[in-house]
């Protein structure tokens, strides 16, 4: 099946990010990468001059202690270069930040609510009212209820369905204690919160299934109320939504 051979999720062993499938989450790959650069940068000559600081300056290769208070270049290199360093990695990680707040022009708005120990999604673009919307809670997948190629504690019984290049608004709240919708995949993390309605522009860039789970402890089950979302072409979206109001 098709949904199975492009699905995101966390593998074995894995130490990196998962593959972006949002511009959103292509800037925080890229921005990670720009601040190990620097990173790396900085960790070779610390270890540079500390290796070098314990094979000159020792009792046997250096019996005589030097005695100096203080170098004035030096600390004044040592002064500059950071605040330079730090500038040079504050500027992109502000534009991201602006980034993830803004919301384009949505086409499509989906609510997500959080509850002790599920979501609950409503499609209300479709309706005159609120009674007509498209409604649906979803579950995980019992393990003893999994099928060939579906991911424990990461399948759930109903999944949220967007199209691809596509603007959506997702707004997050919650009906009862703290939650928290993270797609790793989609470079989204936010807080569901009793009486406040957040909100976070999604723009996938190619179809696929993509899990995430609760990331705010919420209760016992914490654990238990994964997040999948199956990103699929407008037709696909389309006839998905069809039969949903039919």
């Amino acid at each position: 099946m098709w949904f199975i051979a492009y699905a995101d999720s966390a593998e074995t062993w894995q130490l990196g990010f998962q593959d972006p499938a949002t511009p959103l989450m292509e800037g925080i790959v890229n921005l990670h990468h720009d601040i190990m650069f620097f990173l790396v940068l900085i960790m070779t000559a610390v270890t540079w001059m500390l290796a070098r600081t314990v094979w000159l300056f020792n009792a046997n290769t250096n019996p005589v202690a030097s005695k100096f208070n203080h170098g004035t270049l030096i600390e004044i290199i040592w002064t500059i270069l950071p605040a330079v360093i730090l500038l040079l990695i504050a500027i992109p990680s502000f534009a991201l930040l602006y980034a993830m707040d803004e919301v384009i022009d949505p086409a499509i708005t989906i609510k997500a609510i959080g509850h002790q120990w599920y979501w609950t999604y409503e499609y209300s673009d479709y309706s005159k009212n609120d009674a007509d919307s498209i409604v649906f809670d979803s579950y995980m997948v019992p393990t003893d209820d999994l099928q060939l190629g579906q991911l424990r504690l990461l399948e759930v019984d109903n999944r949220v369905f967007v199209p691809v290049n596509t603007h959506i608004r997702l707004v997050v709240t919650s009906a009862d204690v703290l939650h928290s919708w993270a797609l790793p995949s989609a470079g989204i993390k936010i807080d569901a919160c009793p009486g406040r309605l957040n909100q976070v522009d999604l723009f996938f860039k190619r179809p696929g299934v993509y899990f995430g789970q609760c990331s705010e402890i919420c209760g016992v089950n914490h654990g238990f109320m994964p997040i999948t979302v199956q990103a699929v072409s407008l037709n696909d979206y389309v006839t998905w939504v069809a039969s949903k109001i039919a």
